[in-house]
């Protein structure tokens, strides 16, 4: 279940646009699917960064938030190097250095990753909820697999007198609805 969707679970979110004239080499899925790899076997990417990746005739827009800039100049250039890429457009920003922010990601991390629902999530290699803070808000991003996940993750996250907290989870059902949308 989530093998199929190893990158989405790693809070990319897709947008394949298919094009009327005539195809790109590669086709903007495959390109896609090989951004998710690179990004999702990046050994720097935990789950406190959110990348998105939009894939359009061979040109990559990268958005969300990474922790450090060095991890958003990493990605740009390893899916710069994927074959089919004909550009990428590097709209990752980077998350501001807090210490109080650091302090509720691994909290919240704790409370979520340490409830005995999402055990089976904290084995995985990546685990699909990420957790981006800022400013104390919170946005949780990634695939779970039911809106009774995605409302327990809700309420663990916001026990820690955070400002906010945005939930932007997905079911799997969600996530593959998306993906079937996007590759027709």
């Amino acid at each position: 279940m989530f093998k199929t969707l190893g990158a989405l679970a790693m809070g990319l979110a897709i947008a394949v646009s298919t094009a009327a004239a005539a195809p790109p080499e590669r086709k903007d899925l495959q390109i896609f699917n090989d951004v998710s790899k690179t990004v999702n076997r990046y050994v720097r990417f935990t789950i406190f960064d959110d990348v998105n990746a939009n894939v359009h005739e061979g040109v990559v827009t990268l958005t969300g938030k990474v922790t450090m800039p060095y991890k958003r100049d990493e990605i740009a250039g390893r899916v710069a190097r994927i074959p089919g890429v004909r550009a990428v457009r590097d709209r990752l920003s980077v998350l501001p250095v807090s210490i109080n922010d650091e302090a509720l990601r691994h909290r919240i991390a704790r409370a979520i990753y340490g409830n005995s629902a999402f055990w089976n999530y904290a084995a995985m290699v990546n685990p699909p909820i990420h957790i981006i803070v800022e400013n104390s808000r919170v946005t949780l991003t990634g695939i779970v697999q039911s809106d009774v996940e995605k409302a327990l993750a809700r309420s663990l996250a916001t026990q820690f007198g955070v400002l906010s907290v945005t939930n932007d989870l997905k079911t799997d059902a969600e996530a593959r609805a998306a993906l079937e949308k996007f590759s027709h």
